[in-house]
Order: C-alpha cells, then sequence, then structure tokens
C-alpha cells in the first residue's frame, strides 16, 4: 500500500483500503451468484442482485470524482455509464479504475482546500445536499462500507 501524506493522503489511503476490502470480500465469489435475485422485497434498482450493488458502486465512485472534479477544477467531465458486469475480475478491474481516477482528481487538492464552511463555495449533490471535498470523500468512504456490509450479509446470511 502507498503510505500518502496530509488530509488529502489520509482520505485517499482510507478510500483505496475500503475498496480493496470490498474486493477482498467478493474475490471468492462464483460469477454466475452475481446476477441472482437476493430480495424481491424491493424496488430499487440498485439492490436486486450482487450484480446490481456493485453497478451501482462503480458508477457512484465515478460520479463522485467528477462532481468533484467539476467542481474545484471547473471543467466539465462527463460521467461514466452504468456498466453491468459479467464476473467478480470486471468489477474488481472498475474498483480499481475509479479510485485510480479519483487520486487523479485529487492530485491537485490540497489539504486547505479540503473544508469550506460557506455554503456556495460547496459541492451540491445530486441528492440535494452540499458537501465540501471533505464531506465527500467521507460520502465515498462510507458509501463502499455500507454497500460491502451489505454484500458480506447476503454472502454469508
Amino acid at each position: 500500500m502507498q503510505y500518502r501524506t496530509g488530509a488529502v493522503g489520509a482520505l485517499l489511503n482510507i478510500y483505496g483500503n475500503c475498496i480493496e476490502n470490498l474486493k477482498a470480500a467478493i474475490a471468492d465469489l462464483p460469477d454466475e451468484k452475481l446476477r441472482l435475485p437476493v430480495t424481491t422485497n424491493t424496488t430499487d434498482e440498485n439492490c436486486i442482485s450482487i450484480q446490481s450493488i456493485l453497478t451501482h458502486v462503480v458508477y457512484a465512485a465515478f460520479g463522485y470524482a467528477n462532481s468533484i472534479g467539476n467542481h474545484f477544477n471547473q471543467t466539465n467531465i462527463v460521467r461514466r455509464e452504468k456498466i453491468d458486469r459479467n464476473t467478480v475480475q470486471q468489477y474488481g478491474n472498475d474498483l480499481d479504475e475509479a479510485f485510480a481516477y479519483t487520486v487523479a482528481v485529487m492530485e491537485n487538492i490540497t489539504d486547505a482546500n479540503l473544508e469550506q464552511h460557506e455554503t456556495a463555495l460547496k459541492i451540491q449533490t445530486a441528492w440535494g445536499q452540499y458537501y465540501d471535498i471533505e464531506q465527500f470523500m467521507e460520502h465515498a468512504i462510507v458509501h463502499i462500507l455500507r454497500h460491502h456490509y451489505q454484500i458480506e450479509k447476503i454472502i454469508y446470511c
């Protein structure tokens, strides 16, 4: 593992660890189990199967990085589309790509850029809340953790 410095580095290290732990949790899952329905008691398309959960996780990871990049760099990064994968290995590759993309987006962000107290300087999320970069990264970390927990519950319960 690469140990990055500063608050930005710590956020990226923690995020990377969460992604690696999720990948480890699904590593031995047979590919054919990805598409099996995990519940019939949901209308949430992101929770129908492990495949739909992982597709959502990857899509969100790219989206969080895009939001930060678009806000901080004043660029117009186009969000990656949702892609259902058929193998655990493909999802592992997507998660690695999402993390590398996040690292690249965060490359020019300093520790001083992380916290913003004025709403006008924060990023409006797709769900309407306002986050500074630190809050967005913390949300991204917890998002991985929540879905990792959800997937482990499906696998082991």
